[in-house]
């Protein structure tokens, strides 16, 4: 620490001057301001995560030309709030309507690649709706004669909105549904797979699912060049299974080292991610929670591939109230001209809040931030609704 940190040493001794260095409160305080150092020198043994920047360089060399380059828009002096000026990366605008075709397509495609075996693909997987039309769409795609694919076959929960649903099955996925929780889904996915002999490709913890969603932050330090700059100075990443904000904390983190602030944002319901943040252990929702949130994309959990890579490269994690979610939906249809989703509506939240502002201000040289609207699957009777409840 006296080679590496000399500055957590002068704050250290600093404190012990002023107290008890042997006690709880003192020590507790030595490892609030070591863990944000621990965190980033750990993330230089590359080899202990899933991926790789590697791997993200060749996801988006196979999804060059079948992704959309989604638009970078520069929010309006509207929602700029103190002093910021927000960036949004329109996800909703991608294929299927989520960031989610990123990660499908490269799967599909890495393991046709890797496939010696005569028969067709036959992929399964669970999602609440957004992967579900992804894996749908790019096991269509890549259905060729030389290399056949199967339909996707899909495990939702009853609960994914009806929308999403009947866009899964119109992009040719068999759904099949499902109870509510997540170890519904699971235990109904694998059984398929083991009936039909199957690959199952899971939304957030499949490494080539991870990998191609970190190619959304390759382009957006490409397109904040038109702006004149060269990177954000913070990124925020709504998050549930963790694969968006894995793939892209990976990315960012070997381009620019902790030079970008990496943010979450959750709904304060589903707050599994903040809770194994805060305590530096990998925690699932608690059995009780009935995972009632207006963000339906981000019920999933962390994974032990997402996890470790959100425990050591992001800074922080913000969690925001339903009535926060909607309010900022609403927002960004209206100002942004942009219909996405509230799971996307939750990074926006984040970005528009006081807590946020206040922790990451421009003072302490946070102005450009870039907000990933993660999707655009919405629908929209049931959502607007919901706003005139609370009188939105």
């Amino acid at each position: 620490q006296r080679e590496v940190l000399p500055e957590i040493e002068q704050k250290l001794m600093s404190k012990q001057q002023g107290g008890d260095s042997k006690s709880p409160c003192f020590l507790k305080k030595c490892v609030l301001l070591l863990l944000p150092h621990v965190r980033f020198t750990m993330q230089k043994d590359k080899d202990q995560y899933c991926i790789t920047f590697e791997h993200i360089e060749k996801a988006l060399q196979r999804v060059k030309g079948t992704v959309c380059r989604t638009p970078l828009l520069k929010g309006p002096s509207s929602m700029n709030v103190q002093g910021k000026e927000l960036y949004f990366k329109v996800e909703a605008m991608q294929h299927t309507g989520s960031f989610k075709f990123r990660g499908a397509i490269n799967a599909i495609k890495a393991q046709i690649e890797q496939n010696t075996a005569p028969k067709p693909l036959c992929i399964v997987t669970h999602s609440s709706g957004n992967h579900a039309q992804a894996l749908a769409l790019a096991a269509k795609l890549c259905d060729t004669e030389e290399c056949p694919v199967k339909p996707a076959t899909i495990v939702m929960p009853r609960g994914a909105p009806q929308v999403k649903q009947e866009a899964t099955r119109s992009y040719g996925g068999e759904v099949i549904l499902c109870d509510n929780s997540n170890e519904a889904r699971q235990e109904k996915a694998n059984l398929i797979v083991s009936e039909r002999g199957a690959s199952f490709i899971h939304p957030s913890e499949n490494p080539f699912v991870i990998a191609g969603q970190g190619t959304i932050s390759l382009e957006i330090i490409e397109q904040f060049k038109d702006f004149g700059l060269n990177a954000p100075d913070a990124i925020i990443i709504p998050v549930g299974g963790g694969g968006l904000a894995s793939g892209n904390a990976v990315a960012l983190r070997a381009l620019f080292s902790d030079k970008i602030k990496i943010i979450l944002a959750e709904p304060k319901v589903l707050d599994d991610a903040k809770r194994s943040f805060d305590c530096g252990q990998h925690v699932k929702h608690d059995p009780d929670n009935k995972l009632d949130s207006v963000a339906d994309g981000l019920k999933t959990t962390l994974g032990p591939n997402t996890w470790p890579i959100v425990r050591d490269l992001v800074d922080d994690i913000f969690t925001v109230s339903e009535e926060d979610i909607l309010h900022a939906t609403k927002q960004t249809w209206e100002q942004l001209k942009v219909c996405i989703e509230p799971s996307a509506g939750v990074g926006v939240a984040v970005a528009l809040g006081k807590e946020f502002n206040s922790k990451y201000s421009s003072d302490k040289g946070i102005v450009n931030v870039a907000v990933i609207l993660c999707g655009g699957n919405v629908d929209i009777l049931k959502t607007t609704k919901k706003m005139e409840q609370l009188g939105l």
